[in-house]
């Protein structure tokens, strides 16, 4: 890769970075209730006196909260450049759209990482973690794979801000919560009405979650509380070809989406809109 494009889109990585730091009180806020959030829903499980259900709920609430996270920054970048005043100049720097979002997409995998991390750590104040068993290194590659296809997802969302400066960002909240639902984060798909099962196969969630849970061994008969009986990673390959599959279509469909909404929003002014 050219090092110019290299150093531009470290340039977004690094002003994120900035933006961040800018708000911190808001990061910290926003973790504190991402933790309590998940350690309520986790929760459930231990007051069930189900390790089972407390394992799902637990892989549930951290895999949505790391997908769901880098979903939300992504969308939310145009929302976050119309505070700053920046939209304008840059939609209008001689920057490939592809560099600003492969930025933009970058740092908000990382922001999602360190979220996880804390709920992670968060969460042994609350009740016991064991993950001994578990196939890990699963895990991450499916993190990694679904976070392709989410990327793509939170490129689409972002074009909302684009098109409504004053009612984007809250659609793309609408959007995030129709994912949490079909997905069966916290439950399985199957209890859902079945005019709504049918929408769980859209969802890069929905096998994101069926791959994990395998890897972790949620449903092994054979798994206890202090030791996991994972699936080898061959057994996660049908959902990890679906996400690859999602990731390729999904990213270059995003671009192609934002770089269309982009092209309207310059032809009718919506740039100078600060909403």
């Amino acid at each position: 890769m050219d090092r110019l494009v290299l150093r531009q889109a470290w340039a977004f990585v690094f002003r994120e970075w900035h933006l961040t730091r800018r708000y911190f009180s808001w990061v910290v806020v926003f973790m504190f209730y991402s933790l309590v959030s998940s350690a309520t829903v986790a929760l459930i499980g231990v007051a069930a006196q189900d390790f089972r259900l407390t394992l799902n709920l637990v892989l549930g609430v951290l895999l949505w909260s790391f997908l769901s996270c880098m979903f939300s920054d992504i969308a939310n970048s145009i929302s976050y450049e119309r505070w700053e005043g920046t939209l304008e100049y840059t939609f209008m720097a001689p920057v490939s759209r592809l560099v600003h979002l492969f930025g933009i997409s970058l740092y908000a995998i990382f922001y999602a990482a360190i979220l996880g991390i804390v709920i992670v750590f968060g969460l042994t104040l609350f009740m016991p973690l064991s993950f001994a068993g578990a196939n890990l290194p699963g895990l991450l590659l499916v993190l990694v794979v679904g976070s392709m296809a989410f990327a793509g997802l939170g490129l689409m969302a972002a074009i909302l801000p684009v098109m409504s400066p004053e009612h984007g960002a809250q659609a793309t909240n609408i959007f995030q919560g129709v994912l949490l639902l079909i997905s069966g984060v916290y439950y399985p798909v199957k209890v859902l009405p079945h005019w709504l099962q049918p929408f769980s196969t859209f969802s890069p969630a929905t096998y994101a979650l069926s791959a994990s849970r395998k890897l972790i061994g949620v449903d092994n008969p054979l798994s206890t509380p202090t030791k996991l009986v994972s699936s080898p990673i061959r057994e996660a390959i049908p959902e990890l070809l679906i996400l690859m599959v999602m990731g390729l279509v999904l990213i270059p469909l995003g671009l192609w989406v934002f770089n269309q909404a982009e092209t309207w929003a310059k032809r009718t002014g919506k740039l100078k809109r600060t909403g």
